[in-house]
């Protein structure tokens, strides 16, 4: 994230709202229909953090946006688990349907620190991120609870990027398959080490094809999502939304997680 921040000229430590985009699960086409469609997952703060302390006055504002959607998916990312509890909307309960919180375990340190805490707290659905991971990471033990749906890996990308081991991301596949957890591996990140030897991947889609080729990604027990109408009603599952995947998304480690091709054509990929 200050890498890229750095690129634009723009300060990664500042924290802010953004001005554009904010309240973008609510906008709507011509024909009044919502852009983003029933069934799709929005993955919010990617390059920040949902939790962030100072996020504090304007987060109401983004759990009524998730509260109005409750027929599309959030996946919130945080490194601050403890901040979750105290910062949950009234009406939590037990759990939205529609959310999906997750934790950041780049390391065995911090998965050890962040785990526990996520699983303590109320939740429909949950999951880690080892991105970037640096480290070797055993969760079996956390796998054990049944909470865990799903478990994402990644390597480190952009400026001093450090490596991502081979053994590493097959250990975190043989734990998920042997607990029957759905286990993808996004990509090798820039540098990646196999067998003693050192691959530096520059493009992004080449490390997401090579963590494709590699067959470590597992689809284990469907995440049963009980999303619902914004006006009420259960959704069946022929009324969510079905990804478009274009030819060259076959390859990529990214599928199994990711809403599909937007047709925009830019990859040679037909528009339609």
């Amino acid at each position: 994230m200050y890498f890229l921040d750095a690129m634009r000229d723009r300060d990664g430590s500042e924290i802010y709202r953004t001005k554009a985009g904010f309240a973008y699960p609510l906008s709507k086409d011509r024909s009044g229909r919502y852009k983003v469609r029933s069934g799709e997952m929005l993955r919010v703060c990617m390059t920040s953090d949902f939790f962030l302390e100072e996020a504090d006055p304007w987060r109401p504002a983004a759990w009524d946006i998730i509260r109005q959607r409750p027929d599309v998916k959030f996946f919130l990312l945080t490194k601050r688990p403890c901040r979750i509890r105290e910062s949950l909307p009234r009406d939590w309960g037990e759990g939205w349907e529609n959310v999906m919180l997750n934790v950041s375990c780049e390391n065995q340190k911090r998965a050890d620190e962040r785990i526990p805490v996520l699983l303590s707290l109320p939740a429909r659905h949950k999951g880690i991120m080892c991105a970037p991971l640096i480290g070797s990471v055993i969760i079996d033990r956390y796998l054990e609870s049944g909470q865990l749906e799903q478990v994402l890996c990644d390597g480190e990308n952009y400026g001093g990027a450090r490596p991502c081991r081979y053994e590493w991301v097959r250990s975190l596949s043989e734990e998920c398959r042997k607990h029957n957890v759905t286990f993808v591996f996004c990509g090798t990140g820039r540098r990646f080490i196999r067998d003693g030897r050192l691959y530096e991947i520059e493009e992004n889609a080449r490390q997401s094809r090579q963590a494709f080729r590699s067959g470590l990604s597992f689809s284990g027990k469907p995440i049963e999502w009980r999303l619902t109408f914004p006006s009420g009603g259960l959704l069946e599952e022929n009324e969510l939304y079905v990804p478009y995947f274009a030819g060259r998304c076959a390859a990529c480690g990214m599928r199994p997680v990711c809403n599909g091709c937007s047709r925009c054509g830019k990859c040679g990929a037909e528009k339609s």
